[in-house]
């Protein structure tokens, strides 16, 4: 029994998807010190009421609110001045933040369906993952009356909406009503079924990737490659693309990064501390 599994969450954004001018809005609007509760926030935001309470819901699945503020994260990106990418120009960000939205599993099918259902299965159809979810996540937790079949079936049309743009659509990175469908992650396959895409997503840079190692494993001063094999799944990365990866950040980090591979036992090694927001500089002053 998974008796520690946090609570689960799989509502709160009203069925609405992450529009992907929704976080620049709401973090300027928390930034105001306005508050997601008063009654003119809809005036504010320039949305319906049920809207508001989506925003500060995706605002906190990702990462970038907490119930005390703002995130440091937030202001590094969506600040006016200094922000390194307000308004989602550049797919690296996009990667960031889906890795973000994982890792803070504040949205429990994020990480559920990316990281332990993936581990599985990389076809996804909504009547198996639905199913996998109530047993996981209800059945085998201390949650099992919480579990609500027509909340969990929104919540992953929203997710998928999140990340599959309609069939026909011509997804750009600037104005998309699926927040990550430019990462080309997850595929329509047939009717209710889909896919990670490992053939056709989009690339996922390196230092964008290090970050991702040096926020997850914050502290450790050497991975192991199963270890690391938790972000492939996150991101979709065979073994081979790890592997390239890993070699262009111990070109970039000659003194720092050493992956060691004896007798079958592959590492990734750190000699020197690496700050996880420096490195998302670099990525930023050289894209």
């Amino acid at each position: 029994m998974s008796s520690n599994r946090k609570r689960p969450i799989f509502s709160g954004h009203e069925s609405f998807a992450c529009k992907s001018h929704w976080l620049k809005r709401g973090y300027d609007f928390v930034r105001g010190e306005n508050n997601f509760n008063d009654d003119d926030a809809v005036m504010s935001l320039g949305v319906g009421k049920n809207m508001v309470a989506s925003i500060k819901f995706w605002l906190k699945a990702i990462g970038l609110l907490k119930d005390t503020g703002l995130e440091s994260i937030a202001d590094h990106l969506f600040d006016d001045k200094n922000g390194r990418d307000p308004y989602l120009e550049d797919i690296g960000t996009l990667w960031l933040l889906h890795f973000l939205l994982i890792y803070t599993d504040y949205a429990t099918i994020y990480r559920t369906t990316f990281v332990d259902y993936h581990r599985q299965r990389n076809i996804v159809e909504k009547s198996k993952l639905q199913n996998y979810i109530k047993h996981i996540c209800f059945d085998e937790t201390g949650y099992k009356n919480l579990y609500n079949d027509n909340t969990v079936k929104r919540d992953i049309g929203v997710m998928l909406h999140n990340y599959c743009a309609k069939n026909g659509s011509n997804v750009n990175v600037e104005d998309s009503n699926s927040l990550f469908a430019p990462l080309n992650l997850i595929c329509e396959a047939d009717k209710d079924t889909y896919r990670f895409n490992y053939d056709t997503r989009s690339d996922v840079p390196s230092l964008i990737f290090l970050y991702a190692l040096l926020v997850k494993f914050e502290g450790r001063n050497s991975i192991s490659f199963e270890d690391i094999a938790e972000l492939a799944l996150i991101f979709c990365l065979t073994n081979n693309d790890m592997l390239n990866i890993i070699n262009h950040l111990c070109n970039l980090y000659p003194t720092e990064i050493v992956f060691s591979d004896v007798a079958g036992i592959k590492e990734l090694q750190f000699r020197a501390t690496l700050n996880s927001m420096d490195v998302l500089d670099r990525y930023y002053e050289e894209n």
